[in-house]
Order: C-alpha cells, then sequence, then structure tokens
C-alpha cells in the first residue's frame, strides 16, 4: 500500500466502521432500510418521469388508498410464506366474497329490511367475514390435515372461487353498494378530515413513544443491553416526524370543487372568493389497513401463536417433535387469511361502488409481491408485517406511476413480473450471505 492511498483508505475504513455502530445502536433492519431507499428512488424518477405529477398529495392520496387492500391482504400471505406455504387464491376469493356481499347489500338485504337500513352494512360485512373464514378453513384443511400441498389447492381455489363469483350473478355488476358501507373505499366522505386526522397521528406518535419505553423497560428488567439513549430519540423522532408528514400530505388534498359546492349548499354556507378548502384527511381504508397491520404485527411477535408460526417455518419437524401441533396452527394461518381478504373484498368493492367479476384479477401476484419484497422468504421462517405494507406500497407505486406515463397494461404486468422475479432473487442472495 502507498503512503498515498493509506490516508483514504483509514477513512473509508472509519466511514464504514461510523455507519456500521449506528445501525448497531439502533437496530435498523438494513433489508427495511434498502426498500425505503428503493421505494424513495422509486417515486423521484417516476415524478421526473411524469413531469411533476407523482409527487402531489392528490397522488399520494389515492396511493394511500389503491394500497390498502393489497397491504391488507398482505399481511395475512406473511404468515401463509413464512410456514413454507402459498395462497394462490386470494385474488379470486377476494372477488367471490365481495360479490356476495355486494348482491347481499344490494338485492337480498333491501327486501328484507328496506333501503339504508341502519344494519345492511354490518350483516353485509358480517357475512363476508364469515365466508372468508369457511373458505380460508375449508383451504386450511385441505393442506393442513389431507396433506395436499398448498400450491395444488390454492391454484384450484383461484379457478373456483373465481367461477364462482360469476355464478353468484351469471357475470352480473351489482351496484350500488349501502351508503355507509361506501365509506370502506374512501373518496371525500369515506375520509376522517384534516382534525381528526391530526389527532390520529398525534396518538400514533404517542404510541410510538409509548412503545420505545416500554421496550427499554422490558430490556432492563430481563437484563437484555438497552439502545443508547441516542438512539431511542433517533428512532422516535423520525417515526413520529414521517407521520406528522404522512398527516400534512392527506390535509393538503382538498374536496374537488363540485362536491364542496354541494356541501356548502346542504349545509347553509357561504363559500368565499377564494374558494372553500375542506381536506380529505386520511381514508378510512388507510386507517383499516394500519389496523390491520398493528393487529397482525402483535398476533405474529407477541403471542404464542406467531411464535409457533415462525417456529413452523424455520423448522417443521422440530415443531412437532416439541409438542406444537402444526395443523391446528396451518388451518388457523389460512382461516385468518380468508378474513383478511374478506376485508380487501370490502375495500374494493366499496371504492368501486360495485361488485364485478373481474373484482381481485391478479390480486394474488401483487400480494406474492409485496410478501416478498417486504422481506418474507419463501424458504420458510422469515418474515415481517410492516415489511409486507411496505411492500405492497412499493408494489402500487410501481402501478401508479406506470400509469401516469401511459404504459399499457400487458407492459405495467411485465414489470411486475420482473419485479417479483428479482425481488426472489435478491432473497436467495441474501440468505446465502447470512448463512
Amino acid at each position: 500500500m502507498s503512503e498515498s492511498t493509506a490516508p483514504l483508505d483509514r477513512a473509508r475504513a472509519a466511514e464504514l466502521s461510523l455507519l456500521q455502530s449506528f445501525l448497531r445502536a439502533t437496530e435498523l433492519d438494513t433489508r427495511m432500510l434498502g426498500m425505503v431507499g428503493a421505494l424513495a428512488l422509486i417515486w423521484i424518477i417516476f415524478h421526473i418521469l411524469s413531469g411533476g405529477l407523482f409527487l402531489t398529495p392528490r397522488n399520494l392520496w389515492n396511493l394511500s388508498v389503491q394500497s390498502a387492500s393489497i397491504a391488507v391482504m398482505a399481511t395475512g400471505m406473511v404468515l401463509v410464506i413464512v410456514t413454507r406455504n402459498i395462497d394462490l387464491s386470494v385474488g379470486s376469493m377476494l372477488g367471490f366474497i365481495g360479490m356476495v356481499m355486494g348482491v347481499t347489500q344490494a338485492e337480498i338485504l333491501p327486501r328484507l329490511l328496506g333501503y339504508e337500513h341502519p344494519a345492511v352494512w354490518i350483516i353485509a360485512l358480517a357475512v363476508g367475514l364469515v365466508l372468508g373464514l369457511i373458505l380460508g378453513a375449508f383451504q386450511g384443511f385441505l393442506i393442513a390435515y389431507l396433506e395436499i400441498p398448498s400450491f395444488i389447492v390454492t391454484l384450484g381455489g383461484l379457478l373456483v372461487w373465481r367461477g364462482a363469483a360469476w355464478w353468484v350473478t351469471s357475470g352480473r355488476t351489482v351496484a350500488p353498494m349501502d351508503d355507509t358501507f361506501k365509506l370502506m373505499g374512501g373518496g371525500p366522505q369515506g375520509s376522517i378530515g384534516a382534525t381528526w386526522s391530526w389527532v390520529v397521528g398525534a396518538v400514533a406518535c404517542l404510541l410510538v413513544v409509548l412503545a420505545l419505553i416500554n421496550g427499554r423497560v422490558q430490556r432492563n428488567r430481563f437484563h437484555f443491553p438497552l439502545r443508547p439513549v441516542w438512539a431511542e430519540f433517533f428512532l422516535g423522532g423520525v417515526t413520529c416526524i414521517a407521520i406528522l408528514a404522512a398527516v400534512a400530505v392527506a390535509n393538503s388534498y382538498p374536496w374537488p370543487i363540485g362536491i364542496v359546492r354541494r356541501y356548502a349548499e346542504a349545509h347553509h354556507i357561504t363559500i368565499p372568493d377564494g374558494g372553500l378548502f375542506i381536506a380529505h384527511g386520511i381514508a378510512i381504508p388507510v386507517l383499516i389497513a394500519i389496523a390491520a397491520g398493528a393487529v397482525m404485527t402483535f398476533l405474529a411477535t407477541r403471542t404464542r401463536f406467531g411464535r409457533y408460526v415462525f417456529a413452523i417455518g424455520g423448522n417443521p419437524e422440530a415443531a412437532e417433535l416439541a409438542g406444537i401441533n402444526t395443523r391446528w396452527v396451518t388451518l388457523k394461518i389460512f382461516m385468518l387469511m380468508g378474513m383478511l381478504t374478506a376485508v380487501s373484498g370490502a375495500i374494493s368493492i366499496a371504492r368501486l361502488n360495485a361488485a364485478t367479476n373481474a373484482q381481485g384479477t391478479l390480486d394474488e401476484l401483487l400480494v406474492i409481491a409485496a410478501s416478498v419484497i417486504g422481506g418474507t422468504s419463501l424458504a420458510g421462517g422469515v418474515g415481517t408485517v410492516a415489511g409486507a405494507m411496505l411492500g405492497a406500497v412499493l408494489m402500487q407505486s410501481l402501478q401508479s406511476g406506470m400509469v401516469l406515463l401511459g404504459l399499457d397494461t400487458p407492459l405495467q404486468n411485465i414489470v411486475v413480473g420482473a419485479v417479483l422475479v428479482v425481488a426472489v432473487w435478491l432473497d436467495t442472495m441474501y440468505r446465502r450471505r447470512i448463512q
């Protein structure tokens, strides 16, 4: 080594050491950081190519709503893939359950209870959840107790449930949905407004701070290594800034002029010369997706069921020898997947204000891709709910950006398929590196 290159090498080594120390202190997942970086890069590229249309409050708000349905299903797909299974039927199941919920609230219940009865949306949603539970249990039973490979069972489900969706109405579109039910799809009425959005943001920040404090207390209680105080402040600060920034973006997107005018007339409000600004705020489907992510994260990380799921994925034989009822756990995973698919189906038909035979087509590809991109390994035993939800946003960002650029649907499918293959390849490389 020459004297001229020695200082440069030492500086580079110092930088690497500083970065490693930072990552070690904050305990940040490098794969998650890489995905956040990839998402930011995609947003910037699409913003430039679209002439400044991508990173606007309107597009980002729509992106969050469009991602909600896939994100909800991705939270369940994580557990499915962690146990070395797969579910190819979620898109078709969404279409079938959505059609049943649509017929229930648009044709059956109005004859029994009358139009716009306050119980219509509750009963329709309950029917969807029960049906999702039954379909998931049926597929889970075939996989867990009859030992039919999940690939074959769910591939059959992909065809069966798609055909069943057509059979319910012979391919006829069912509309409109109940007015209260439609709130789950977003839109001006399906959002919580600026004030409540700031309240939700403040509560979320408070929960983040309490979680960090509780984590520190628990580490100290069991004599685990503690993160440096500065790292705790850094994690809390960055997370709260991200939450409040998201709320600010949601509150920057106003209602359309026509809807504002009708709202002002109905409430006898005088519209000022500069116009009346009414913010959308956070959309209800986004709140549903966040709630699903929080519940699934708790199940995966804080319950015995979650520990069993990851134990089965890590080594099924050892898990069974340890006394875990692997069949019953697998059955419950698919039952849970079915219910989450029903929730996604409700969001989807509420957003479109209609139930169609094509609803959910190719959603299984997006859900699996979101989970894998989010760090869930197809080899089993590894995965996070938060990563899958971020993967859903990334996949929807690709689709939204390509739509803004005017790319044809076949080309969009090519890109999505290529991204899935690359994600699996990167996961394979990562696993080889850490072994």
